[in-house]
């Protein structure tokens, strides 16, 4: 049985659980469990992480641990009853951990390892803290240790910044929001701002000397100069080295080791120095050879020299190589490290040059103590500490020092009878006061121990040396005394004996007899003969005599003026000695008291240093003397008591206060003082106002804290002594004193006032009184003295005076006194507080001080649930509240409108004052209970109070909730904030529905209310989703969701509004959707149903709620695009709104509206998961192009249409697709107009003309289409800028245009273009994208990719989805499935531009373009049998499925892939099939021939390869396989309606023998000699073929020669009418294109690439065929036989379209009329050969698709396409009934080059590029009147241009209304040309559709707009251009392109032919152009 555990309530689990069991809890390691129940060994609880998931699991793997529980019961809380902060520890280290493993997936790897570190240093200080074995100094240590690291990891990981006070975390709900505050600031500033460092310290690791010339043991000495004052600042530090320049003593670290110590941040500047002296030790000369002397001196080698400021820039732990330096001569040596700073070159030079002193060295900061904690290593392992010279700039009490440092400066010595000078050396002994030698008191520096004595080094031969060596005496204070130290001066002989010969010495005392210490500075002493040790053995003997010249009696002349002498320098740095006489004087004034008046005088001039030292003793002297002498000395004593008090404030001796302090606690027994100090103090404060210098005064007040103690503390001595005696004496004089004062602080003053400053320095000290008043006096009398003290001041001050300031500096100290937190005084301070605040407040001014005071007054107040307090608190509360909330809300105002300063300092400041005014107000409105708020709004009389008040707050809150309130890791006290905005807000809501509805209902409160409340749910920090598990569970049991609590209360307040709902419609339409796409499900479901309310409002007012609608759709774009919202949120609101609905009458348009928004929604959610990915992929620009669609078909959203063309353009330019990026910029290019209309600032297109713009978008696409080697696009364009320019004269920028122009002309026929494949693929199953869904797309390959290349990308982009492995269209299984499928082919396109591709001498590279570009449909066969199959003949039964797909838009367009619209079936029989392949066969082969003629084949193996493929495939049984199958009596008799084609079949196999036969005596002609056998035997195989097909004569229709070969060039063929014969022998002189080149449009079978693989490879080699007869060989499943290859299998992907087969026979009269009519490329008119878009039911069939100039007799062909076939293909005769004027057209139509198009221009590329695509038009000889023609070099273009020119046609068509805008049919494709000839001048046609028929229609269907170039329409909206966007360009633009229209004379016209695509086929009229406007009217 279950049973609800009692004291079992949490644990740890210590294994992990599986839960296998039935209703088992899987459970983790270190997971922490609730338990609920126990039953036999089984607890059942929760994870704290999942409390939702419960759960039984075994007792044995839970870890009891004792908790505490809060509400006991069914919402129990259960909280460990352990440290705080192993809490913290163990809650932070589970959100590491996660976080941890995403580093690692992040690739963070150096935050990763770092923090893995961390981590384990925690979890060993939690193990230490559990343990419990701990001291207290230690676990403190430990805890704040634990807690830095925690610091460091959440900042490492932006997480929240903790508060915390002495390392336990602070629950914010037990402290004041002020006292909040100031612990985040106070953490947050400790780490943004570390404090500098004052103190800073110098590590020097003496590592080696590097040198060449070693061999001698060394000293050296370190230490610091200071370069301005050339002088030491610090001791030396001496390192020995052996003769191999390492240390000595390589294990003692402190010997090689040391700390400079306590240098000021004022010595690390550029000119103090590291300077390192190197003695060594040995013989005299360092060239010397070796002799029997042993004796080895000490002598100078080199000096380094480093500046302190390197070591600031350099690394902390840089190893420096000092370069080492040499004297010149030996007597510069004392300044050689000066010469080296000053750079004296002379003087010095390097040592050696691979000498080098290699040191380690390294600042660092911060005091002693803090290093040794941070640099633990470094004192444990062993450091020399080197003193400064002097105290550091902070003398700490108790600090003990007595150092003397003696100087040998120099000396001055007599030859001694030597004919040369000295070597010099001395010695230095401490001898005591017995005069024995002081063992260790000699140091010669830090590093090594003192020594008995030490040695000077010696300079060679030198009676004058300089030393300036330093040594330290360390002499204990007690045997100072006495002690004197001697200098022995000796010769060192530098001959064999090497003896030190004694010839002098000189003494000096260290203290005086009057106990001063040898003062400090230079001493020139006496140097006393002497030649024998034994003579210096007693002291007292030399003692007696003069030391020093200085102190010689006057009559002592004989020594005086002795020449030898020496000189030392001494300093004492001690904290006990001193060397002020006049200090002695004063200490000792029992012993002379008549020098007491002089020594007080003279106590002020003793240096601070010095009364430091000596402090207790100084004070027990002047309360001596007070005592003693009180009437005498009073006021002197009084005087130097107030001098010592004051040096005491100075930085340097601060540290002494508390010295002061313990010395009147403890020492002090001045009992009698009170009454002299009373009377003295009261007697300078009366002379305050009369006195005309305040200095002293102001001195004297200064120190009234001091005064005050001594005072105090000497009436509890005699209160003590005398039980209490003068009680009421003391007080009265305590009064009368504060009368005195109060007098004084009352006088009104100028500013300027001495008396006024000094009334300032009063009020600085008079805090700090109060603390000693309340040692005798009660509370409340002292809140009494302060409350009349602080009232006693002027109340009108300006606002400029400086006491103002210092008056709120003493409101401050005093609220932060200890007599403030006592409740009884502070009801008395509080109201001078307040009032004072309160006025400076509204003036704005000392706002910093202000928020001090207001910060430390709410710290103090406190919800208390003690009765006796409450009722306090509570007053206080209504008294701040009263005075200060609403000038507390200005002030708040007025900060956070002001310009922030300009410097980071008062920056800092001013973002603090912000905060903590904030704090504040926060502080009192949590403090604030109902009936506090209920007080508050009856003070406001008026609406218009309350009214002015609600929208402060309100405006208030807006700005607390601002991200930059506050920094952005404080969570804590964000969370605070807003639990009080809204309390707050609850509390004021009744109000506003109290007060502001009905007939008072105010917009501008409602409206702040809302919107604050929108703001309010709409934080970052109130996300909870975002947040860790823990996290998240830490804030909803504390605070709960606010966002669901402001949510229902905004809904609250909405049903209150009534009908003012409408003047919230559409304005709050905005800001409550975004509060719906938050991701709380309570919060939407209380949310979504107001757009019904609002929608039926509207529907109310209006009839409809087409404003809802706008307002949704234009927001939901935005904000979804920011990553809110999900496909949750779609469903509810699709959901909720439908449900809501249901019975309104406006239902159906509801469900419209509702319909649309989800649509929307779809494709918005699924834009931004696509753009989430990395790299551009064909999903995201998929994903874009149908939000762009969307935008402009359902919703004609024209601007938003326009943002998403601009970010299609940017992710094309970024996949590089340069021509879909050119057909995106078209779409945005098609809205403009050549017009002036200004255009605003968009996107990143500045304010401009339309002009300009449309300008500056025609040449970024002309660059792309370049980039994209889409030339002839890109000349359209050109074409239609070099017209604009030219109608402006603008001649510069025309002729830029027109050599742009020729540029990509050139690139057509220069450059190679790869044709991309084609593959369609299919997506299907639920998982896909909504634009993918279910939907087939035909894509455009990229350069090289075939189909597994495409088939890989594809399932990159789409990891999940599967590939299929067929080909047939998928069952409704897969379309429902949850997954994804792709299937994928590869197609084959059907051109549209037949004419261009058939059109003789069109070379290869032009038609290449045509034959990928602007694809409407794509063709796929699939081979079958139907029937029995016949093994022998296969043929008989070969049907092929075709499927011809058509696109919704062309290829290539905006998109790489274009959804498939229409899909159609054929089967094409056995017989219709062989048709095609012999025609596409036959083709080929013309095609190879005549390259092969025209030598465009390099070599001639294609050909070779293509014939033998024919004739060997023929001879074996290739086309008698056909006879077999198709001319046997039995398939004629069964098929009689295949009569005719069977007719076709037997031409076309009679043709290709014709060809072949043609084809082998063109290859004899050019096959190499070792290929000579295989033609032999092709010829031979080619006879039995003939004969096998039975064929020994051609028939006469053969015999007119199918295999057309012109003579001579294309203008010649111009210039003579009369054919040329045709042999193989005419290849000289043969035409560049002969008409064999006939296309034959065929793709490869990506599935089957067996045998045409070599001829792809060929293809981009450009070895073989070129590019369009690589599209024209891919054998078809039906060719095997032909080609040699096996039939292909039943899944090929790829065949022919049916588009481009046969060939182009005419009838036997035509025959030579074509290459007649063939004219140079500069010769031709332009034809408008591109298809006209249209709409689906108006597009030819796949069956109209096919070669129109070839007849055929395909029975799925319809009557129309008849028709144009035998137009196509009609007679000479039909030709000649043409009249002149037609037949002029017709010579222009045959004339005209295929490619590029130079369309009619009509102002808009929209119109040209939809109106060129002619019919097929047939070709006859030139018979007519019209005389041969030569054109002139003048003429830039063929006659047929002359319809082009607006020139000559007389207007300039801007295709603007404002512009005579022609009206041109979208339908006919076609446009309106006109000439000056007189034969065309009357010529008309009738017009065609107008144009904006077929805009209207547009309209009406919603149809997307044209992505091609030449789907541009041109038709103008008349509705307003939405400002339009701009791309700033990739490169600099190219140069503004030419706007030529040059005059071209010629009667010729071109006709416009109806477009292809048209079922109708008829073609179109020219209609006049507008006549020219005159250049004024431009």
């Amino acid at each position: 049985m279950w049973i609800p555990t009692e004291h079992e309530k949490y644990g740890v689990v210590l294994a992990t659980f599986r839960g296998t069991v039935q209703h088992g809890l899987p459970l983790e390691i270190g997971d922490t469990v609730q338990l609920l129940e126990k039953c036999e060994g089984w607890y059942r609880g929760f994870v704290h992480k999942n409390p939702n998931a419960k759960g039984i699991f075994p007792c044995t793997y839970i870890h009891l641990k004792n908790a505490h529980i809060k509400n006991k019961g069914q919402f129990e809380t259960v909280i460990p009853t352990e440290d705080s902060v192993i809490t913290e520890m163990t809650t932070t280290l589970r959100d590491w951990g996660a976080m941890w493993k995403r580093l690692y997936v992040k690739n963070e790897g150096d935050l990763f390892h770092r923090l893995w570190h961390v981590m384990n240093e925690i979890l060993d200080l939690r193990r230490q803290v559990l343990v419990g074995h701990l001291t207290n100094d230690r676990m403190k240590d430990v805890k704040q240790h634990i807690t830095a690291r925690l610091d460091w990891g959440n900042e490492q990981l932006s997480l929240d910044l903790v508060p915390r006070r002495e390392f336990s975390m602070v629950d914010p709900d037990e402290i004041s929001v002020t006292e909040l505050f100031k612990l985040m600031e106070h953490r947050h500033r400790k780490k943004e701002t570390p404090v500098p460092a004052s103190t800073h310290h110098l590590f020097v690791h003496m590592k080696s000397l590097m040198s060449s010339n070693l061999g001698e043991e060394l000293e050296v000495f370190f230490h610091i100069y200071d370069g301005r004052e050339n002088k030491p600042l610090s001791e030396r530090f001496f390192v020995r080295l052996n003769k191999n320049g390492v240390p000595k003593s390589p294990e003692k670290t402190e010997r090689q080791c040391t700390l400079f110590v306590d240098l000021g941040s004022s010595d690390l500047r550029k000119d103090v120095y590291i300077v390192v002296h190197i003695m060594r030790i040995g013989r005299m000369g360092a060239g010397e050879k070796k002799n029997l002397c042993s004796i080895q001196y000490r002598r100078p080698f080199g000096c380094a020299v480093v500046s302190i400021a390197d070591l600031l820039t350099a690394d902390s732990k840089d190893d420096h190589l000092l370069k080492v330096y040499a004297c010149t001569t030996e007597s510069e040596w004392y300044q050689i490290h000066e010469n080296i700073i000053r750079k004296v070159n002379s003087r010095y030079n390097l040592s050696g040059s691979n000498t080098g002193l290699a040191v380690s060295l390294q600042l660092l900061h911060g005091d002693i103590e803090q290093l040794r904690r941070e640099y633990m290593v470094l004192f444990t392992r062993g450091v020399s500490i080197t003193k400064k010279l002097g105290f550091s700039d902070i003398i700490m009490p108790g600090e003990m020092r007595n150092d003397l440092y003696v100087t040998l400066e120099k000396g001055e010595f007599e030859k001694g009878g030597k004919s040369v000078a000295r070597n010099v050396e001395i010695t230095v002994y401490v001898l005591d006061i017995e005069g024995q030698v002081m063992k260790s008191y000699v140091a010669a520096g830090s590093g090594e121990p003192g020594g008995d004595e030490y040695h000077s080094f010696v300079l060679y031969h030198n009676n004058s040396p300089r030393w300036a060596e330093q040594i330290k005496l360390p002499i204990p204070v007690d045997m100072f005394r006495g002690a004197h130290v001697r200098f022995e001066f000796r010769h060192c002989s530098t001959k064999d004996k090497g003896e030190k010969k004694l010839f002098g010495y000189s003494f000096v005392h260290l203290m005086q007899e009057d106990g001063r210490t040898l003062p400090d500075g230079t001493h020139e002493l006496i140097i006393h003969k002497c030649e024998e040790n034994a003579n210096l053995q007693d002291s007292s003997r030399y003692l007696k005599l003069p030391f020093s010249k200085a102190n010689l009696p006057g009559n002592n002349q004989a020594v005086k003026g002795t020449k030898e002498s020496f000189w030392i320098t001494s300093f004492l740095c001690s904290t006990k000695l001193t060397q002020n006489g006049d200090m002695l004087d004063l200490l000792k004034w029992r012993a002379h008291p008549e020098k007491i008046n002089d020594s007080l005088s003279k106590l002020k001039e003793i240096d601070g240093s010095e009364i430091v030292k000596f402090l207790q003793d100084t004070l027990d002297t002047l309360f001596g003397i007070l005592d003693e002498s009180s009437q005498r000395y009073g006021l002197k004593v009084f005087d130097c008591l107030v001098h010592i008090i004051n040096l005491l404030q100075d930085s340097k001796f601060q540290h002494f206060k508390p010295v002061m302090d313990t010395y009147i606690e403890s020492h002090f027994a001045g009992a009698l003082s009170y009454r002299d100090l009373i009377k003295v103090l009261k007697w300078y404060v009366d002379r305050i106002v009369d006195a005309e210098h305040q200095d002293h005064i102001q001195q004297v007040l200064k120190a009234t804290e001091y005064i005050f103690k001594y005072i105090i503390q000497s009436r509890r001595l005699f209160a003590l002594a005398t039980g209490g005696q003068s009680e009421e004496e003391f007080r009265c004089c305590i009064h009368e004193l504060f009368m005195s004062i109060r007098f004084f602080l009352s006088q009104e003053n100028k500013i300027t006032s001495p008396v006024t400053q000094t009334q300032a320095v009063f009020l600085r000290t008079f805090p700090a009184v109060y603390g000693e008043l309340l040692k005798i006096f009660t509370v409340r009398e002292v809140a009494g003295f302060v409350r009349e003290t602080l009232g006693s001041l002027p109340a009108t001050a300006h606002a400029e005076c400086p006491l103002e300031a210092v008056k709120l500096h003493c409101i401050a100290k005093t609220v932060e006194s200890q007599l403030y937190t006592n409740p009884e005084s502070r009801c008395i301070l509080l109201p001078v507080v307040l009032r004072l605040l309160q006025a400076h407040m509204q003036e704005q001014r000392d706002l910093v001080m202000c928020a001090r005071i207001l910060t430390s007054m709410l710290s103090l107040i406190r919800k208390d649930d003690s009765v006796t307090t409450e009722p306090v608190v509570s007053e206080e509360v209504d008294l701040i509240v009263d005075s200060l909330l609403v000038v507390l809300m200005r002030t708040i105002l007025e900060i956070t409108n002001r310009p922030q300063p300009a410097g980071t300092n008062m920056r800092l400041q001013f973002q603090d004052i912000t905060g903590e005014f904030v704090a504040c107000l926060l502080a009192l409105l949590r403090q604030m209970s109902d009936k506090h708020y209920q007080q508050l709004l009856q003070t406001f009389t008026s609406k218009d109070d309350l009214r002015d008040f609600l929208l402060q707050i309100f405006t208030v809150f807006r700005i607390l909730i601002r991200p930059e309130m506050f920094p952005k890791d404080w969570t804590v006290m964000r969370l605070v904030t807003n639990n009080v905005i809204i309390t707050t807000v609850l509390y004021l809501s009744d109000a506003l529905r109290k007060n502001f509805l009905n007939e008072k209902f105010d917009y501008k409160v409602w409206d702040s209310y809302f919107y604050l409340s929108v703001i309010f749910i709409n934080q970052p920090c109130l996300q909870l989703e975002s947040f860790s598990p823990s996290k998240r569970k830490r804030v909803l049991e504390k605070y709960g969701d606010m966002r669901v609590m402001m949510g229902c209360e905004i809904f609250s307040m909405w049903q209150n509004l009534g009908e003012h709902k409408l003047n919230f419609i559409p304005a709050m339409i905005g800001p409550f959707l975004e509060v719906t796409l938050v991701p709380q499900p309570d919060l939407r479901n209380v949310m979504i149903p107001i757009f019904h309310d609002m929608m039926d409002w509207e529907q109310r007012r209006s009839g409809n709620f087409k404003q809802v609608e706008a307002k949704l759709i234009d927001k939901l774009d935005s904000l979804m695009s920011e990553g809110k919202g999900d496909e949750t949120y779609r469903e509810l609101f699709n959901s909720i709104l439908l449900k809501k609905i249901e019975r309104e009458t406006w239902r159906e348009s509801g469900i419209s509206l509702i319909a649309t928004v989800t649509r929307l929604m779809e494709r918005l959610l699924d834009y931004r998961d696509c753009m989430k990915l990395g790299e551009v992929d064909g999903k995201k620009i998929g994903c874009t192009v149908s939000l762009l669609n969307f935008y402009k078909t359902e919703l004609n959203k024209e601007e938003m249409y326009i943002r998403y063309i601009h970010k299609l353009y940017e992710l094309h330019l970024k996949a590089q697709n340069y021509t879909e990026a050119s057909y995106t910029l078209l779409l945005y290019d098609e809205l403009l107009e050549w017009s002036d209309r200004p255009l605003r600032e968009f996107l990143n297109y500045p304010m401009q003309s339309e002009w300009q713009r449309k300008e500056y978008l025609h040449l970024t696409i002309v660059q792309n289409f370049d980039r994209g080697k889409c030339w002839e696009n890109g000349i359209i364009l050109c074409r239609e800028l070099a017209d604009q320019y030219e109608s402006y004269y603008d001649y510069r920028n025309l002729s830029k245009m027109r050599m742009m122009e020729a540029s990509l002309y050139d690139k057509i026929m220069d450059q190679q273009r790869l044709e991309p494949e084609f593959f369609r693929v299919g997506f299907y199953g639920k998982k896909f994208p909504f634009f993918l869904r279910n939907k087939e797309f035909v894509c455009r390959g990229h350069d090289y990719e075939r189909l597994e290349a495409f088939q890989q990308r594809m399932l990159n982009e789409f990891p999940h989805a599967i590939a299929m492995q067929h080909v047939n269209q998928p069952d409704q299984t897969i379309y429902q499935a949850e997954a994804q499928y792709l299937q994928i082919y590869a197609v084959s396109p059907i051109p549209e531009s037949q004419d261009v591709l058939q059109r003789d001498g069109v070379p290869d590279n032009i038609k290449s373009f045509y034959k990928v570009n602007h694809i409407w449909r794509f063709r796929y066969d699939r081979p079958f049998h139907k029937g029995t199959k016949d093994k022998e003949n296969e043929f008989k039964s070969l049907w092929v499925e075709r499927t011809t797909l058509t696109l919704v838009q062309s290829l290539p367009g905006i998109s790489r892939w274009f959804e498939v619209e229409k899909r159609e079936l054929v089967e094409v029989s056995p017989l219709e099939n062989a048709i095609e392949v012999i025609e596409n066969k036959n083709l080929q082969l013309r095609t190879l021939i005549a390259q092969c003629q025209s030598r465009q084949m390099q070599n001639i193996n294609p050909l070779t390869m293509c014939l033998n493929g024919v004739i060997d495939a023929a001879v074996n049984g290739g086309l008698a396989r056909y006879q077999e199958a198709f001319f046997v009596k039995d398939y004629i008799v069964n098929h009689p309606e295949d009569g005719e084609k069977i007719g076709r079949l037997r031409e076309l196999m009679f043709e290709q023998a014709h060809i072949l036969e043609y084809g082998l005596a063109v290859h004899e002609k050019f096959v190499p000699q070792d290929m000579r056998p295989l033609h032999k035997k092709l010829v031979d195989q080619f006879h039995v073929m003939k004969s096998s097909l039975g064929i020994q004569e051609f028939p006469a229709y053969v015999r007119a020669s199918p295999v057309h070969f012109t003579n001579g060039s294309p203008r010649s063929s111009c210039r003579n009418s009369v054919p040329n014969i045709i042999s193989p022998d005419g290849a000289r002189v043969v035409a560049r294109r002969s008409p064999l080149t006939y296309p034959a449009v065929n793709r490869y079978s990506s599935s089957s690439l067996s045998s045409q693989a070599s001829n792809e490879v060929s293809n981009i080699t450009g070895q073989s065929e070129s590019s369009d007869e690589v599209f024209n060989m891919q054998p078809s499943p039906s060719t095997s036989s032909l080609s040699s290859n096996h039939s292909a299998s039943p899944n090929v992907t790829s065949s022919a379209p049916s588009s481009a087969r046969g060939s182009p026979q005419l009838q036997d009269k035509h025959k030579h009329s074509r290459e007649n009519s063939c004219l140079s490329s500069r010769e031709r008119p332009v034809s408008a050969i591109y298809p006209n878009p249209l709409d689906p039911a108006q597009r030819a069939t796949p069956h109209q698709i096919g070669d129109t100039t070839l007849p055929r007799s395909d029975p799925n062909l319809s009557a129309p396409d008849k028709v144009r076939t035998t137009f196509s293909s009609r007679s000479l005769d039909s030709v000649k009934e043409v009249n002149n004027t037609q037949f002029s057209d017709t010579v222009g139509k045959l004339l005209c080059p295929p490619v590029p198009p130079r369309p009619p221009y009509s102002g808009s590329s929209a119109k040209t590029m939809r109106s060129q695509s002619p019919l097929p038009t047939s070709r006859s000889p030139q018979k007519s009147s019209l005389p041969p023609f030569t054109p002139s070099p003048t003429e830039c273009q063929s006659a047929g241009l002359v319809s082009n020119s607006p020139v000559l046609s007389g207007s300039y068509s801007s295709g603007i209304s404002s512009m005579s805008r022609c009206s041109v049919s979208e339908a006919s494709g076609t446009e309106a040309t006109t000439g000056d000839h007189p034969a065309h001048q009357g010529h008309t046609m009738p017009n065609s559709v107008s144009s904006g028929s077929d805009e209207l229609i547009r309209r009406e269907n919603k149809t997307p707009p044209p992505y091609s170039v030449y789907e541009r329409s041109n038709p103008r909206r008349p509705v307003p251009l939405p400002h339009s966007l701009s791309i700033p360009p990739s490169v600099d633009p190219p140069a503004l392109p030419p706007k030529p229209h040059q005059l071209r004379t010629s009667s010729m016209k071109l006709v416009p032919t109806s477009d292809p695509r048209r079922a109708d086929g008829v073609p179109h009229v020219p209609r006049p152009r507008p006549l020219p406007r005159k250049v004024s009217q431009l």
